[in-house]
């Protein structure tokens, strides 16, 4: 399963990629509006930073505008996907992007309906909102089981992308799902390799190892702290 990050801050996103664990971005316009930037900038700053795909998303609500947007967001970057609604306008622009070449993810996906027509229309990924279907007491990783389904019994191309992303208890249940992507917040992402047993071992060992002969220092340094997970 792929991993991106859901964010438009760079920083986060130079730390995470550090690890060699990211897989691509999705942004979105609330994300862009909190980081003081140009939409244009920021999307092509993050697109140097990532080789995976990274999502921007169109503003228009007619069909003809997501057309025009998602033509000018694709000469941004090669890694550019653009992202439109599951809206009838916005499986409309998707079926022109996709003949025009142009990835297109299908995003605001709460039906398996919604998703299937997405697949119909050429879509690249389609996005399905996890955490706000459970917000209202459903269940979102059965709509991310179907959507993969739909992919395999009907040989779709499209990679189904776990969205709204809450706890690393929804990333393992994505992985489960089997969706090809998940994406989160930095702060979910960051969570996923930390575990306290983890920490108090490495203080153990580092405890144990001042004890060992002198000699030791010159081939491992001996560390005053245990570093701990970040």
């Amino acid at each position: 399963m792929k991993i991106f990050l859901d964010t438009a801050n760079v920083v986060e996103i130079r730390a995470a990629a550090q690890l060699g664990l990211v897989d691509g971005v999705t942004t979105n316009p609330s994300l862009i509006a909190k980081e003081g930037t140009t939409f244009k900038e920021r999307i092509k700053e993050i697109c140097s930073v990532v080789s995976g795909d990274v999502s921007a998303e169109t503003i228009a609500t007619d069909w003809e505008g997501m057309v025009r947007e998602g033509r000018e967001l694709a000469t941004w970057a090669p890694n550019v996907v653009v992202k439109a609604p599951c809206t009838p306008d916005g499986l409309r622009a998707t079926r022109v992007l996709a003949e025009a070449g142009i990835k297109v993810n299908v995003t605001l996906i709460f039906s398996a309906t919604q998703g299937l027509l997405a697949c119909k229309n050429g879509a690249y990924i389609i996005s399905p909102f996890v955490g706000r279907l459970d917000d209202i007491g459903l269940d979102g990783m059965e709509l991310v089981r179907d959507l993969v389904q739909f992919c395999e019994i009907y040989d779709f191309p499209t990679q189904v992308l776990a969205a709204s992303i809450r706890t690393p208890n929804h990333v393992i249940a994505a992985a489960k799902a089997g969706a090809h992507i998940a994406t989160m917040p930095a702060s979910v992402f960051n969570t996923l390799y930390r575990h306290p047993l983890t920490d108090n071992g490495m203080s153990r060992f580092l405890s144990d190892w001042k004890t060992l002969p002198a000699y030791e220092e010159a081939i491992f340094p001996r560390q005053t702290s245990a570093p701990t997970a970040r």
